[in-house]
């Protein structure tokens, strides 16, 4: 027990960065933190913290041994929580980042479930259709949707994310119906303007292969829910995911074509910074939304209304 204090000291005085906040937050005097650290560099025999009357900072053993106390913490909570009388039970803060539209229909409506379940939880979303790197700005765990890039980050699949080119009953009527992919060329299309999507145009299946379009256009825009819009309106074909376009196309408002070319579906993912480690909040917000979108029923529902 005296050795866990020890760590749990070194810890809570590197992350609040003196020893006299480690005190307080404790209740204890100074002086107990300080033998605390002074008996675990004795037992380590390192220098673990330089210390000053002015300042307090870490050896470069310090740093290394911080990094796997800090895990070490984490995985004896989880491991304590996991067997808890009340069951599994997570806290802490969660950062989560999505696209803005499917963040808006299909992450913010289930955050209130989460936390409901998970009280002792918060949470913060962040919803931009830029790539938002994880590391460098701090967050947990992203959703995307798509193919995703090669990077040193991990996915888990949470759903296929199937692509339908649409147009609204007005517009197949003014210009007619394109009965194979090689016809789009001669009908408005409306394209998303974002570097991040859709650089290699729209996908269909010919003759077994995936081929892409890219459909010259007149009008583009960088927000989905504008080029949605836009394809409601009437103003041309529009290449869009199941999950922004399937209430619409089962009540008439929109009109899925060329389904004989579809491409085969991509996916939809949770993705984080490592495998090993996660903490319990992070391991349970995973799993809660797989299972959301595992659902069929859920596909089927009425959209949420955006948040």
């Amino acid at each position: 027990m005296d050795r866990l204090k020890q760590i749990e000291t070194f810890v809570a005085v590197a992350t609040k960065g003196s020893l006299t906040a480690a005190a307080v937050a404790e209740g204890v005097a100074p002086a107990v933190i300080g033998r605390r650290i002074d008996g675990l560099e004795e037992r380590l025999g390192v220098k673990l913290l330089l210390r000053t009357t002015r300042r307090l900072s870490l050896t470069h053993e310090g740093s290394a041994f911080l990094e796997d106390a800090q895990r070490l913490l984490a995985d004896l909570a989880n491991a304590e929580a996991s067997v808890s009388a009340g069951g599994v039970k997570a806290s802490g803060h969660l950062r989560i980042t999505a696209p803005a539209g499917f963040g808006r229909r299909h992450v913010a409506p289930l955050v209130p479930r989460f936390v409901t379940q998970h009280p002792e939880v918060s949470l913060s979303l962040n919803l931009s259709d830029r790539l938002v790197d994880l590391v460098n700005e701090g967050f947990d765990c992203a959703i995307r949707v798509g193919d995703l890039p090669d990077s040193s980050l991990v996915s888990a699949r949470l759903a296929d994310n199937r692509r339908l080119c649409v147009a609204s009953p007005a517009y197949l009527a003014a210009r007619g119906t394109p009965l194979h992919p090689s016809e789009v060329a001669r009908h408005e299309c409306l394209t998303l303007s974002s570097e991040a999507s859709q650089t290699r145009g729209w996908a269909f299946t010919l003759e077994g292969q995936l081929v892409h379009v890219r459909p010259s256009t007149r009008l583009d825009c960088s927000d989905g829910q504008v080029l949605h819009a836009w394809c409601l309106a009437g103003l041309g074909l529009a290449w869009r995911s199941w999950w922004e376009v399937e209430a619409d196309v089962r009540a008439g408002r929109l009109v899925s074509v060329l389904d004989d070319f579809a491409a085969p579906p991509n996916g939809i993912y949770a993705v984080f910074a490592q495998r090993k480690h996660l903490p319990l909040r992070l391991r349970l917000w995973i799993d809660f939304v797989k299972a959301a979108y595992g659902d069929p029923s859920y596909w089927l529902a009425p959209p949420a209304d955006p948040v």
